[in-house]
């Protein structure tokens, strides 16, 4: 009985353990692996993987960057996410309120993967009561599979981050 209880909770402390690493990052790009991760990267070597609770990280990687100011830093990255968003989307104003640039990244293309408007997804995504990617998708896009298209979403805004940086 007591071989079973603590096998049990090693398996639960495992379970956690493992899902806050896929979900706070591991010093690497890496895909989503949380259910419902946001976006991630590691840029600057800050960990930006999101959570499903909405956690409370920073907009700033490792040496103080704000998500415009890699924007502004990484023209071939701009450009991407301007042909993504609709005409005229002034991309400051676009990433503000977001957690992290993976997580912007993310959020933008899921909109375009999937028809759903920009301003709506980041409505959901950011404030106080801000939503996982996935928990958005899902809400605004019921038919759509939600874990698939935000890991998928995920591996875009890692190859776009990490294509800026070369």
């Amino acid at each position: 009985m007591k071989a079973t209880r603590i096998a049990i909770t090693a398996g639960i402390l495992l379970g956690i353990g493992a899902n806050a690493f896929a979900q706070h990052g591991h010093g690497g790009g890496g895909s989503g692996m949380g259910n419902s991760g946001m976006g991630h990267s590691s840029l600057s070597g800050a960990s930006t993987h999101g959570n499903s609770g909405g956690s409370a990280q920073t907009t700033k990687g490792s040496g103080g960057k704000s998500i415009s100011d890699h924007l502004s830093s990484q023209s071939k990255l701009s450009s991407k996410l301007q042909s993504l968003l609709p005409a005229g989307t002034d991309l400051k104003t676009a990433s503000s309120g977001f957690k992290n640039l993976g997580q912007f990244v993310a959020a933008v293309h899921v909109s375009n993967n999937l028809g759903i408007p920009f301003d709506q997804l980041k409505a959901k995504m950011t404030g106080d009561h801000a939503e996982s990617l996935g928990k958005a998708v899902h809400e605004l896009k019921p038919d759509a599979n939600a874990k698939s298209e935000t890991k998928k979403a995920n591996k875009q805004a890692d190859a776009d981050i990490t294509e800026s940086e070369s």
